[in-house]
């Protein structure tokens, strides 16, 4: 009898851990998709070229050329974290600070322009 609510336990404190992880992975999901910006793929050459370089224009208004180059290689080339943390001899953990904070400043400016 003494298993059943140690079962139960269990159960309820792996429903709790569920929820943190589909929480967190929602939260983290809503950050980066607030600023992520997509070439619009089928459109026109002139829309493609404006995109283009309206994300050039974005990308150099940040200070930091490891900054530049890591938001370059996640969003335009499409690495993960760890890749371009293993290219730029970085800890994962570094390229993501490097990721928020250059996400934060572009986000701060782009609302400063509207």
């Amino acid at each position: 009898m003494s298993s059943v609510p140690t079962y139960r336990h269990y159960q309820q404190e792996l429903k709790r851990i569920a929820w943190r992880l589909q929480y967190r992975a929602r939260v983290k999901q809503n950050r980066e998709m607030a600023l992520k910006i997509e070439i619009v793929i089928g459109s026109s050459f002139s829309e493609q070229s404006d995109s283009n370089l309206f994300i050039h224009e974005l990308l150099s208004s940040l200070t930091s050329n490891k900054a530049r180059h890591i938001m370059s290689e996640i969003y335009i080339h499409d690495k993960s974290e760890k890749e371009v943390a293993l290219d730029m001899k970085l800890t994962q953990q570094g390229v993501n600070k490097w990721k928020r904070s250059s996400l934060k400043t572009l986000s701060q400016k782009l609302n400063s322009w509207s």
